[in-house]
């Protein structure tokens, strides 16, 4: 997640001067066959080009707030687990007593779920967006998670680790495992019926929070609007210079040579100032369709785990706690 209130040039630089490059040569064609070669038949109306710039605005504005909740559902959810891990920390060392190793156990299992779950829904998909390679290196946090296993192995004892290697979804088991850990504290007589009742119901918030991450996770943006949305503004755009070519005629024509190549350079930035807008507003629809893949636009959950690590550990009255994750280039993953 971007941390800075301005995007700052760079970034914005880094995503789009494919298409700023593109825009230029394709403006610059256009213009110099109209008026150098005068090849008048290319000039189209700029109203019929108008109402297409209208329908395609609001087209993209539809995708763009669709996606947008996407992306604020996500972090909605998040929200909750942080508040529900606190929850579970809370009604664990209240409720199972004269256990404190069953309640490290427990508190620290959560801990493996909450990152296995981020690991989870950071897995690559066939329709997750590629960020172009300038991009990637730009962005240092941009890289590989990891293993599963090696990022919850300081949360679980090793005999429970084992089990876990070839699961097919690892934070399904913890919650899974929790479950048998409070039947066990139950039959020891640790925990009563009631108690039992109410950490299991976090329990089940957890599988809720864990079920709704993952069909976002594993349904895609409607193609039909993604897909679309695209395709349109590249036609509107594409179209565009050929609308602009006589709205400078009248003073075309009065202007010395001088006059007439700065004449021609204002309407070729105006033409490509035009395009990227619309490219740039389908661009930002795309990279809010996905909140889970570790963009830096995308859902900050591993600095959301770690709050919630240092949150348990410190009310388990660890020393020394773990530091904060620190934004890399302003971008917080």
């Amino acid at each position: 997640m971007y941390i800075r209130r301005n995007l700052g040039m760079l970034p914005i630089l880094m995503g789009t001067w494919k298409e700023l490059v593109f825009f230029a040569i394709w403006s610059a064609l256009v213009f110099f066959l109209y008026y150098e070669l005068q090849w008048t038949f290319l000039s189209l109306a700029i109203e019929p080009l108008s109402i297409i710039g209208i329908a395609v605005s609001f087209y993209l504005g539809f995708k763009n707030s669709q996606s947008y909740d996407r992306f604020w559902e996500a972090r909605k959810i998040w929200g909750a687990v942080v508040n529900y891990s606190r929850t579970w920390s809370m009604q664990v060392l209240s409720l199972v007593k004269d256990a404190p190793e069953d309640q490290r156990i427990l508190i620290y299992r959560h801990l493996a779920w909450i990152n296995a779950l981020r690991v989870q829904l950071r897995q690559p998909t066939s329709f997750s967006l590629k960020p172009s390679s300038s991009l990637k290196r730009h962005i240092e946090g941009y890289k590989a998670y990891g293993s599963i296993i090696e990022i919850i192995r300081p949360f679980v004892p090793e005999k429970e680790l084992e089990d876990l290697q070839d699961r097919k979804n690892v934070a399904t088991h913890l919650v899974k495992n929790q479950g048998l850990h409070l039947k066990k504290l139950l039959d020891d007589g640790n925990i009563s019926e009631f108690q039992n009742l109410i950490l299991q119901k976090v329990l089940e918030e957890n599988y809720n929070f864990q079920g709704a991450c993952e069909r976002i996770k594993n349904t895609p943006f409607p193609r039909q609007y993604a897909y679309f949305g695209t395709v349109f503004a590249w036609i509107f755009v594409l179209l565009l210079p050929f609308g602009l070519l006589n709205a400078f005629d009248d003073e075309f024509g009065e202007l010395s040579t001088t006059g007439k190549a700065w004449m021609e350079g204002a309407a070729i930035l105006l033409s490509v100032l035009i395009s990227w807008i619309f490219v740039t507003i389908d661009k930002v629809a795309k990279n809010s369709e996905d909140p889970f893949e570790g963009r830096f636009n995308d859902v900050p959950m591993t600095a959301i785990c770690r709050t919630i690590e240092i949150d348990l550990r410190d009310m388990l009255d660890e020393k020394p706690l773990p530091e904060k994750i620190v934004p890399i280039k302003n971008i917080l993953y």
